[in-house]
């Protein structure tokens, strides 16, 4: 199949997207891989605080994802991975939309964004960590071009999760 992605817009958060986040990320859905709910809004202040400084610094952040009406629909992007488990010194890349942008193509659409922005910052390769029951977003690896590098078990929740790679 050969689908027309939709027109997406990548932005370094704002602090006024740590509201969007918070409410597009409290569907329980959404969250469903991510600990089943969304983080007090405290934490999405602090993360899109950080995603400002990690643009200034490294060139590259969790960007907001926006419709073609400039609505903020979630975040994609990268960030050195920041556990002591897993790929050590990677940088990871990641997206995650509000339930109402699945299955439309925006999720491959922002991610293939970010691949430009990153390898336009040097960035040589970049993993995904990937739960291994997310369906959706194995496909999404696989639309990117990544390879299946590594399986883990996640250490907060016990789970599988697949460590997916691409060369830049």
């Amino acid at each position: 199949m050969n689908r027309t992605h939709p027109v997406v817009r990548l932005r370094v958060p704002t602090d006024e997207d740590a509201f969007v986040w918070h409410r597009v990320f409290a569907d329980p859905e959404v969250m469903r891989f991510h600990g089943g709910r969304a983080a007090e809004l405290s934490v999405y202040e602090e993360l899109t605080a950080r995603q400002r400084r990690h643009d200034a610094e490294l060139g590259f952040c969790l960007w907001s994802v926006l419709d073609s009406s400039g609505d903020v629909v979630g975040f994609t992007g990268a960030q050195p991975w920041p556990h002591a488990w897993g790929p050590a010194g990677e940088i990871e890349i990641g997206w995650r939309l509000g339930r109402p942008h699945w299955g439309l193509g925006y999720a491959s659409a922002a991610a293939s964004a970010c691949l430009e922005r990153v390898r336009a910052a040097g960035v040589r390769r970049v993993v995904a960590m990937v739960d291994a029951d997310n369906e959706r977003s194995i496909a999404v690896t696989r639309r990117l071009g990544m390879r299946l590098s590594e399986r883990f078990t996640t250490p907060s929740s016990e789970r599988e999760g697949h460590c997916y790679s691409l060369e830049l």
